[in-house]
Formats: C-alpha cells, sequence, structure tokens
C-alpha cells in the first residue's frame, strides 16, 4: 500500500510501526463556555493526557444513569440493534453505542455543563458527539479492551484529521482495582504509535468487540509506559475521567464480583469534523462514528435530572 508523506499519522501500513511526534496542541488556547478548570487541573491535562474529576455527580444522578443504562442492556428492542455489542462467546452486552440518541436522559448529560464546558475549554471551540456508548463490565464475565489510541482508529477508520478531540468517561459503578478499571500510560498522547497490519474490511464488528488490527507493537508500547509508567484510575461512582484522544490506555477483564459500567461520550472540535477513512476503506456506520449532520452541542439548561420521575 503507498502512502503519501502528507499525512504525519499514517499507520496500517507498509511501512511497519513507528513512534511520531505529535503536531497539534493538547490544550488550546481559545476557551469556549464557563472553563471550569482551573490552571493547575489544564495543567495536569496537558502534561498526563487526563483528568480525574471526582464526585462530579451525585448519588442520586449517578443512581438514575446506572438505572438507564441497565434497562437499556435487557430491552430487547435495543438487544436487537446493531448498536448493542455482545462479548464474543457469551451474551452478555459489552457496549451499547449512540446512547445519547437512544437515551433522553444520555441526551442530557452529554449537554450538561459539568462535562461539556470541559471539553470545549481544552478543545477551544464548539464541540459535537463522534462516538457515545454505554461500556459494561459484568462481573466475572467482562473482558479485556487491549492498549489502544482511540485517535489512531479515528484517524484510520473514520477519517479524523487531527488530535483535537477527547474522551469523557463517566463512571457509573466504583473502579476499584479488581474489577478492570480503566488504565492509562501519562504522557503518551504525545507521541502517536504508528500500526502494523492491513486493516479488513468492516473490521468494526469485529474490534468493538475484540481489537486485533489497530493495536501497539510491543516494543513501542513498552518504550510508552517505560517513560510514563501505567496509571489505573481507581475513584467512586460518579467521578469522571476525560483523556486526549491519543493517550495510550486499555483495561483488563473483570474477573472479580463487581460489575464496572460507565458512560462514554468522545467530544469533538467542529473545526475537526471527520473526512473520508483512509486507504480507501468504506466509512462506518453512523452510530460508530457521526458522519453526517449533527449539531453543535448547546449546554444544558436546568439540573440533569430535571422532569424525571
Amino acid at each position: 500500500m503507498t502512502v503519501t508523506m502528507t499525512d504525519p499519522y499514517a499507520s496500517r501500513t507498509e511501512r511497519g510501526a513507528a513512534i511520531v511526534s505529535r503536531q497539534e496542541p493538547v490544550v488550546y488556547d481559545t476557551p469556549v463556555g464557563s472553563c471550569p478548570l482551573a490552571a493547575g487541573q489544564l495543567q495536569e491535562y496537558e502534561e498526563n493526557g487526563f483528568l480525574l474529576l471526582p464526585d462530579l455527580f451525585s448519588a442520586q444522578e449517578v443512581q438514575a444513569l446506572l438505572g438507564e443504562v441497565e434497562a437499556m442492556s435487557v430491552d430487547p428492542a435495543i438487544l436487537e440493534r446493531e448498536e448493542a455489542v455482545v462479548e464474543k462467546g457469551s451474551k452478555a452486552v459489552r457496549s451499547i453505542f449512540r446512547v445519547h440518541e437512544l437515551s433522553p436522559l444520555i441526551a442530557r448529560l452529554v449537554r450538561d455543563p459539568r462535562v461539556l464546558d470541559v471539553a470545549r475549554q481544552i478543545l477551544g471551540s464548539e464541540v459535537y458527539v463522534h462516538q457515545s456508548r454505554a461500556n459494561l463490565k459484568p462481573g466475572f464475565k467482562g473482558k479485556e479492551f487491549y492498549w489502544h489510541s482511540d485517535f489512531e482508529t479515528w484517524h484510520v477508520e473514520d477519517g479524523m484529521p487531527q488530535m483535537r478531540a477527547l474522551s469523557c468517561s463517566v463512571l457509573l459503578t466504583d473502579n476499584n482495582a479488581c474489577n478492570g478499571p480503566l488504565m492509562l500510560v501519562p504522557g503518551s498522547h504525545r507521541q502517536f504509535v504508528s500500526c502494523e497490519g492491513v486493516t479488513p474490511d468492516k473490521h468494526y464488528k469485529e474490534s468493538l468487540r475484540k481489537q486485533e488490527y489497530g493495536v501497539p507493537d510491543p516494543i513501542s508500547l513498552r518504550l510508552l509506559v517505560d517513560k510514563g509508567g501505567i496509571e489505573a484510575i481507581t475513584a467512586k461512582a460518579g467521578s469522571v475521567i476525560f483523556f486526549d484522544c491519543n493517550t495510550m490506555h486499555g483495561s483488563a477483564s473483570n474477573i472479580s464480583p463487581w460489575p464496572r459500567a460507565n458512560v462514554f461520550t468522545v467530544y469533538n472540535s467542529m473545526e475537526n469534523c471527520v473526512q473520508d477513512p483512509k486507504y480507501g476503506l468504506d466509512p462506518r456506520p453512523e452510530h460508530v462514528a457521526t458522519r453526517g449532520r449533527f449539531p453543535v452541542l448547546e449546554p444544558l439548561q436546568g439540573r440533569l435530572l430535571d422532569g424525571q420521575g
């Protein structure tokens, strides 16, 4: 496969694995919205590539959100949709995509200023939802998410031009050392790992259950970890993790009896809308990567649970 040198983030090509320096800022100096983060928090995000905000949502809000996700995970009308992804070898629900369109409550959540304005402040622009999903890692059954940079997939398979997006994970259960918490490599967001292999057609159908292409080679991963280490995020339900689109991350299987669940939203800058996928790949479906018409996210007016029974 011939690759032009105009793309600094070429990946899954004949050139093999490589580590390339990031070209874009991590934090932009044109903040939008209420700017809830203090200077020290912005510096922590810029240095590490992630930030934990403990106890951002109340116990009542978490209970309502978790109840919504649990109800969706057993709803036959949801389970028959392509948005519902089950684990390999079982019927345990792994993820439900496009939850901000399937659930009015989660539609309010992604617009809540406590999360939306953090995204707008860091990315320095108005934003939209590139992807949303509920992640479920049930006790004894929840499988791992192998090490990866989200941007590598979004760049190759979705055509996202630049590293101007972030992920927001709202924890709906306690994340402890035993139930497969999110693990991140501090500082890894400053290096792009070009991965080996050629992307199969309709790769998303398998990668959403177990990713085998677009994962770092062991040598590159070891170099990143030797420099930055690994930080496992343990926090109470209601806490929120924000992490850069290029931060290397993953999580282990959950062999504990304690389930893990979160609502995961990808905020992308309106100045970074996706283009054509790389190398002639077909676009992934809309429930995985927003591509058609979409609105700028406006901050929620009122409280998250207004109108809830």
